[in-house]
C-alpha cells in the first residue's frame, strides 16, 4: 500500500532505505492512473517486506517528472539503490506486475 510521507528531497527518500522503491508517477486528472491505485494496493500487500512504493503527482512535482523524463502516465519506476532500474508506462493487472517485479527484487 502507498502511504504518505513526508521528506525533504527525492534523492533523501531513495538513498534512505535498503528496500526497492516503487514510484508510481501520476495526475490526479488522469483516469488510468487512479485505475492503479486498487492495483498497487495489491501489489503492496504481496510484496509488503521486499518493496516500498512511493506515489509522485506530476503536476505537483514537474521537476521530477521531467528528470526522469515521464512522457506517459502513468508510469512506475522501480528503483534499487537510488537508480532507476525498470519503467513502466501504462497500466498493468496486479498479478501481471506481482511478477515482472519479482524478477527484478
Amino acid at each position: 500500500m502507498a502511504v504518505k510521507k513526508q521528506f525533504s528531497s527525492f534523492q533523501e527518500l531513495l538513498t534512505n532505505t535498503n528496500t526497492p522503491v516503487l514510484v508510481d508517477f501520476y495526475a490526479t486528472w488522469c483516469g488510468p492512473c487512479q485505475m492503479m491505485a486498487p492495483i498497487l494496493e495489491q501489489v503492496g500487500n504481496q510484496l509488503k517486506n521486499r518493496l516500498q512504493i512511493v506515489k509522485i503527482d506530476t503536476d505537483k512535482y514537474p521537476g521530477l517528472a521531467s528528470q526522469y523524463q515521464i512522457h506517459a502516465l502513468p508510469t512506475l519506476v522501480l528503483f534499487k539503490n537510488g537508480q532507476p532500474v525498470d519503467r513502466i508506462e501504462g497500466v498493468m493487472v496486479a498479478p501481471q506486475l506481482i511478477q515482472h517485479l519479482q524478477t527484478l527484487l
